[in-house]
């Protein structure tokens, strides 16, 4: 599936534009949809959470820590009590009950210490806690250590400050204030501060649903065997992964025929439950190009981008099954590379934002050249590569667009514009940071 020069030429930012434009409707499906926190302790719960974005500002319905309470094992004291103690003149309390995370707020006796444990609740009367290891002794004893539990005692040498060791009730957020933003991506830490203010429900964006279709008579499922002239499809998992970080759900239905009905069928069965379809292959100008030959009847346009590699694209609304003003369809060229790179330039920053994702783009960097390098000057050319210690990029891999593996091996991408025919070493160049 070659990448024809003779189609309509477009440069990569008049194609993007276009992208943009077919996508925008999709911010109106961009509804919420709520969540149950509870399926995060759920063994083997569906992957509800992964990538998901809130739809609207949270405000804590409680105080974080819900309660004044320790941080550290030790003495809970009144600070005023142990004023004057030195390591000349220790300042002997009473030892009152032990107090455990998960007890009852207690309170402290006056001329008394109370052992507390990391978490635990400190006594009303109290203000500070003294670690064990600064007590005398520094280890915890029971009432069996003396022959009379009322005589247990403890020697303090030092004047702790008032709040010292404690974390005090909202230290964290207080009841009220501003959680976690709209927008923002859930993670182990947002989840985790969500769940510690005892909500059971959430709203998030509802992901896009996109229907993947790779195409191509030679493709077959990894695992079952090839006759030759057979490939395993890769595609179907490049993009499935690559979408599924952009926060969307996708359904890979590939076509392993060279058949427009075949395609047809799959987009009329997919597109009830899709918002989205991206096919992979066929977009050319051989003589059997099943999507081109499927879709440009019915309003897909298919031109040439000025890019190197992913040159040969397409997009369009199409009739289908649930959507009566059409589906967008974007179309992309069938090398793994190809496809991979013409996601990562026109889709997915489109996608993220849809998402409601804080960061679009790519990280964009501006280094040095570790090697020279040659480019089609008439092309915008995109290469692997990673970043050296010293903050050179060094390309990995040729440009040619079937070479996965130098993708799986690289960091960055490196970006070589229409006009720029050769690079030397040392030469500044714009680099996408890929390894986040």
């Amino acid at each position: 599936m070659g990448e024809n020069e003779n189609m309509a030429s477009l440069s990569l930012d008049q194609h993007r534009a276009a992208v943009e434009a077919l996508l925008a409707p999709l911010s109106l499906v961009r509804v919420t949809e709520s969540i149950s926190l509870s399926a995060a302790r759920i063994a083997g719960a569906p992957d509800v959470y992964r990538h998901r974005v809130l739809a609207e500002d949270i405000a804590s319905p409680t105080d974080l820590p819900p309660f004044d309470n320790s941080q550290m094992d030790g003495y809970a004291v009144r600070s005023a009590e142990l004023a004057g103690a030195t390591p000349d003149a220790a300042v002997r309390l009473r030892v009152d009950p032990q107090i455990n995370a998960g007890d009852s707020i207690s309170e402290l006796e006056p001329g008394t210490a109370a052992p507390i444990m990391t978490g635990a609740p400190l006594p009303t009367g109290a203000d500070a806690v003294v670690p064990i290891e600064r007590a005398i002794p520094d280890h915890f004893r029971s009432t069996g250590d003396a022959e009379d539990s009322a005589a247990l005692t403890v020697d303090f040498t030092a004047v702790p400050h008032s709040d010292e060791f404690v974390r005090r009730r909202g230290s964290d957020v207080a009841r009220g204030e501003l959680l976690l933003t709209a927008g923002s991506a859930l993670g182990p830490a947002q989840l985790g501060v969500i769940a510690a203010t005892g909500l059971t429900k959430i709203d998030v964006l509802r992901r896009i649903r996109v229907l993947l279709v790779a195409t191509g008579h030679e493709i077959r499922e990894p695992g079952t065997p090839l006759r030759p002239g057979q490939i395993y499809d890769s595609n179907s998992a490049v993009l499935s992964q690559a979408l599924i970080e952009c926060g969307c759900t996708v359904v890979a239905w590939p076509c392993r025929s060279d058949d427009a009905a075949d395609l047809l069928h799959i987009i009329e069965k997919g597109a009830p439950t899709a918002d989205l379809v991206i096919t992979v292959g066929g977009v050319s100008a051989g003589a059997r190009e099943v999507v081109r030959d499927a879709l440009g009847p019915l309003g897909v346009e298919f031109s040439h981008v000025a890019m190197q590699p992913g040159g040969p694209q397409g997009l369009g609304l199409v009739e289908a099954p649930g959507h009566p003003d059409g589906i967008p369809v974007v179309t992309f060229p069938g090398n793994p590379v190809s496809a991979l790179v013409s996601f990562e330039i026109f889709v997915r920053p489109i996608l993220r934002r849809l998402a409601g994702f804080a960061r679009t783009e790519r990280e964009t960097l501006r280094l040095p050249l570790a090697v020279a390098v040659e480019s089609p000057a008439g092309k915008h050319q995109v290469r692997r590569a990673s970043i050296d210690p010293d903050g050179r990029v060094r390309l990995v891999g040729g440009p040619s667009s079937h070479l996965l593996h130098s993708y799986a091996a690289s960091t960055a991408l490196v970006h070589l514009p229409v006009g720029l025919g050769h690079a030397d070493a040392g030469d500044p160049v714009d680099v996408w940071r890929i390894d986040d």
